[in-house]
Order: C-alpha cells, then structure tokens, then sequence
C-alpha cells in the first residue's frame, strides 16, 4: 500500500527550484532599496549645494526633481533585470507608449519643454514684476507647465509656459531703475515760461528722483486745446509708482496756486438757422 505522504514533492527539490527566484527577488529588492536611499542622498546633497549657491528656487527645485525621476527609473530598470525581466522588451513598450502618450500631450509637452528654457535662461525669477502677452503682475511661481503671476487686485493669473516662451516678454524689475514719461498740458493762454520753470523745480526738488540720467522738461505738441509739456525722470523701481502719484499731485496743486489752467477738451457748438417757434395760443 502507497502512503500519501509518498505523493507528495520531495522538499528538497521545492527548495532547489524556489532558491534561485528567492535570491532574485532579494536582491531586486535591495538594489531598489539602497538605490532609492542613495537617489534621495543625492537630491538632498544638490539642494545643499544650491541653497549655498544662492541658486533660486525654481532652478533647486527643477534639478531635484529630474534627478530624482532619472535616478529612479534606472533603480527600477537595474531592480527588474535582477528579477530576469526582459528589460529590453519593457524599454520598446514603453518607448511605444511614450510616443502614443506625446502625440496626445503635445501642447503640455510644448509647455515643460518652454519651462526647462525658462528655468535655463531666466528671463523672468520669482518676485519681479512682469507682463506677458498682455498680462501683468508680480511672477509668484515658475513650474514646468506654467508660470503663475499675482496683479494688483491680487488675482492669481496661471499662463502656460508654451506661451511665456512664445510671446514678448516685459520684465520691469529686471534693471535697478525705470523712466516716468508724464505729458502735462496747460491752456494756450497760460505763462508757458512760467509753467516750465515750475515743472523743473518739481522734478529737481525730489530726492528719490535720480540724477543720472538727469530729468528733463520740453515743449512736446501744441495739441488741440493744450500746450503740452514731455516731463521724464528716473526713479528705482522700489519709488516708481509712488513717485509718479506725488508729481501729478504736486503739480496739479503748484499749478493751482500759481493760476495755471491745465485745460481739459471742450466743444464749442454753434448753431444757425434755428426754426422761428410759434407763440403759445393766448
């Protein structure tokens, strides 16, 4: 009579043939492991090393990250030809995949592309005050799809990087200093040499108006119904606009003070011909 035990594989031979997956599999483990431990080292050694580079924040933030997506992805690929699978298959399915997934993704694909060149070459950095295509604000964000902007009315505006690329590109902060160009008209019968000396006093008595490149006060146009003066000084960027509302309010009240219109349009209407109205009925 045949035992049931005797029915059964000999344990020996379960072991040999389990042996060699069990060896792939912790190794595969480990390479996974240790790798993703020596990719996160590596991604927080180059933040160090940008922080004390003074590199900006967009620029850190972009590096590690595609560091960090290489760096695992070879892991993955080492982890499963430890495990025996054809890496060579999974690389062509995935290439296919690749090519499928770009052709459906083409303008987010246009957009990282344009925020690697944004990143690279930096024609814009967080904080500076900026206007794209129409758009302007102070730049709170640059990622690899798009660049987010915050306005006046602190209003997020969110532009994809395709179109940051693409289009102009107004970056007002840039440089330590701006021009104001103010046009400032006064009546035809007003002083002309009297208004001019006033607007010269104004923009030389101004300390946050700087000296180089001086100020500068000329006769622009003889408009319809003002003489118009071109009044241009320079501020740096952190006066700009306050300096700008001071002027126009300063000399607005001078002006007043001294007697001097700044007119405003007027139509004067004459009328001929009017039709004889008849009298009311007693």
């Amino acid at each position: 009579m045949i035992h049931w035990t005797n029915l059964l594989p000999n344990p020996q031979w379960l072991i040999d043939l389990a042996m060699p997956y069990a060896m792939r599999a912790v190794f595969a483990a480990l390479i996974f492991f240790i790798g993703r431990l020596v990719i996160r080292g590596i991604v927080r050694l180059l933040e160090r090393m940008m922080v004390r580079a003074n590199a900006e924040p967009t620029l850190h933030g972009f590096v590690t990250r595609v560091v960090f997506i290489v760096g695992m992805t070879l892991v993955v690929i080492a982890s499963l030809s430890r495990l025996g699978v054809d890496t060579t298959s999974a690389a062509a399915v995935l290439g296919g995949a690749a090519i499928a997934i770009g052709l459906s993704l083409q303008n987010q694909l246009s957009s990282f592309a344009a925020g690697v060149l944004l990143i690279l070459f930096r024609p814009l950095r967080v904080g500076e005050w900026v206007d794209i295509g129409g758009k302007a604000g102070t730049v709170a964000e640059i990622n690899i799809f798009f660049t987010t902007l915050t306005n006046f009315g602190n209003q997020m505006i969110v532009i994809p990087n395709s179109q940051v690329w693409s289009g102009s590109i107004v970056n007002y902060d840039r440089n330590r200093w701006r021009r104001i160009d103010l046009t400032i008209g006064i009546a035809y019968d007003a002083d002309l040499r009297k208004a001019k000396r006033i607007l010269q006093e104004i923009v030389t008595g101004d300390p946050r108006i700087l000296a180089t490149p001086p100020a500068s006060v000329a006769l622009k146009a003889l408009a319809e119904s003002s003489v118009d003066f071109a009044v241009r000084f320079c501020a740096d960027n952190a006066n700009w606009w306050d300096l700008q509302c001071d002027t126009l309010e300063r000399i607005k009240l001078r002006f007043d003070a001294e007697g001097i219109e700044i007119p405003f349009p007027q139509m004067a209407m004459h009328v001929r011909d009017l039709p004889e109205v008849a009298p009311p009925p007693a």
